[in-house]
C-alpha cells in the first residue's frame, strides 16, 4: 500500500487535494445538520449510477421488450428486485433531499456574495435530477408510467409557442409510442447523466473554494468550526450509512412494484396523476379557472412556474439585503410560503 501511495502521489495531485481537504473547516452553530444534507444528494447520487449500471446489464428499450425485461430483473436475476427497489426510492429521496436543501439554503441565505455561482449550479442539478426522475418513471414500459407520461408530457403542450413542440419532440410523434421510449432512454442514461456530472463537478469545485456559508443569524457570536478531515467527514459518512439502511429498510416492506403492462389502446385509468414532486402543479393547474383575461388558465400557470424557477435561479441577484450582510425577512417569507404551498398542494394531491 505504501508503494501504491508513492507510486500515485508521484503521478496525481492528490497530495494538494489531500492538503486543500486538511484546511477545510465547518463551521459549528445550531444550523450544522443541514450541512449533511449536501453530501446526502451527492450519496444518493452515486447510489443512482451504480444500480442504473447493474439494471442497465438487463434492460432492454424497445416497446416489445422493456416491460419482459423489467420483469425478468425482478423475478430472474439474483437480488434484482432489490436493485431495483434501492434504484427507486433512492431516486425519490434524492429529489425529496433536494428540495429540503434548496429551501434549507436559501431561507439561510447561503446564496449571497461569493456564493452567487454556487446556488445557481445548485438550481441546474436540482432541475437536471427532475429531468431524471421525469424520464425515468416510462422506462419500465407499465400502465402507470405509460399514463403518467402522457399526462406529464400533455401539460408542457401549455407552454406558449414552444409547448406543442416541445411535446411532440419529448413523445417523437403525437402520441407516446415505443419512440418516445427510446428517447426518454437515451435522456436518462446519456444526455442527463453527462450534464449532470458536469454541473455536480462545478458545483463541488465552488463549494471546495468558497467554503460553508455561515448564516447571517449566527453571524454575531464567535465563528467555531471543526476540520472537514477526519471530523465532518466522520460524520458525514455515518449519515450515509443510516441512509442506506433506510434505502434497505424501505426496498424490503415496499419493493418497487411492476403491475400491468402498457396498453396504448387501453384508456387513461381514473386517478392517474404524475409522481408526488410534480403533483403541487398538477394540482395548482387544476384549481384555474378555464380562461383568465382571455388566455388558457394552463397557460397561465404554466407561464407562472416557468418564472418562478427564473426568479429563484436569480435571487443571489435579487435578495440586495442578504448582499450586503442584513436580515432579508421578505425574501424569508417568501421561502415559507412557498414550502408551505409545496407540502400543502403535495398532500393534496397524494390524498385526493
Amino acid at each position: 500500500m505504501k508503494k501504491l501511495k508513492q507510486f500515485l502521489y508521484s503521478r496525481l495531485p492528490l497530495e494538494e487535494a489531500e492538503n486543500a481537504l486538511k484546511k477545510k473547516r465547518v463551521p459549528v452553530h445550531r444550523f450544522s445538520p443541514f450541512y449533511y444534507l449536501g453530501g446526502i444528494c451527492l450519496y444518493l447520487i452515486m447510489l443512482q449510477v451504480i444500480t442504473g449500471i447493474m439494471l442497465l446489464l438487463y434492460y432492454r428499450p424497445t416497446e416489445e421488450q422493456a416491460f419482459e425485461s423489467v420483469q425478468f430483473i425482478m423475478t430472474k436475476v439474483s437480488f434484482g428486485w432489490l436493485v431495483r427497489s434501492i434504484h427507486s426510492w433512492s431516486s425519490n429521496l434524492l429529489i425529496g433531499a433536494l428540495f429540503v436543501h434548496l429551501f434549507s439554503t436559501f431561507l439561510l441565505k447561503a446564496y449571497r456574495p461569493p456564493r452567487e455561482l454556487t446556488w445557481m449550479t445548485g438550481m441546474l442539478l436540482f432541475m437536471t435530477c427532475l429531468g431524471l426522475g421525469f424520464t425515468g418513471y416510462l422506462l419500465p414500459w407499465n400502465e402507470l408510467a405509460y399514463s403518467a407520461t402522457k399526462v406529464g408530457t400533455e401539460m408542457l403542450a401549455a407552454i406558449p409557442l414552444i409547448g406543442q413542440t416541445l411535446k411532440e419532440f419529448l413523445r417523437g410523434g403525437t402520441n407516446v409510442t415505443g419512440i418516445t421510449l427510446t428517447r426518454f432512454f437515451a435522456f436518462h442514461i446519456w444526455v442527463l447523466p453527462l450534464a449532470l456530472g458536469m454541473v455536480v463537478g462545478v458545483h463541488l469545485l465552488l463549494v471546495q473554494k468558497q467554503g460553508m456559508s455561515r448564516p447571517l443569524t449566527e453571524s454575531s457570536g464567535p465563528a467555531i468550526s471543526m476540520p472537514f478531515m477526519p471530523h465532518f467527514l466522520l460524520r458525514d459518512l455515518n449519515v450515509w450509512l443510516l441512509v442506506l439502511a433506510l434505502l434497505i429498510t424501505l426496498s424490503f416492506y415496499f419493493p418497487a412494484h411492476l403491475g400491468n403492462p402498457a396498453d396504448p389502446l387501453a384508456p387513461t385509468p381514473v386517478g392517474i396523476r404524475p409522481e408526488w414532486y410534480f403533483l403541487f402543479m398538477f394540482q395548482l393547474l387544476k384549481l384555474l379557472p378555464a380562461h383568465i383575461l382571455g388566455i388558457e388558465g394552463e397557460q397561465i400557470g404554466i407561464l407562472g412556474f416557468g418564472l418562478i424557477g427564473l426568479l429563484m435561479f436569480l435571487v443571489p441577484f435579487l435578495d440586495k439585503k442578504s448582499a450586503a450582510g442584513r436580515k432579508s425577512k421578505g425574501f424569508s417569507i417568501i421561502g415559507w410560503v412557498m414550502i408551505a404551498a409545496f407540502i400543502g398542494l403535495t398532500l393534496w394531491g397524494v390524498l385526493e
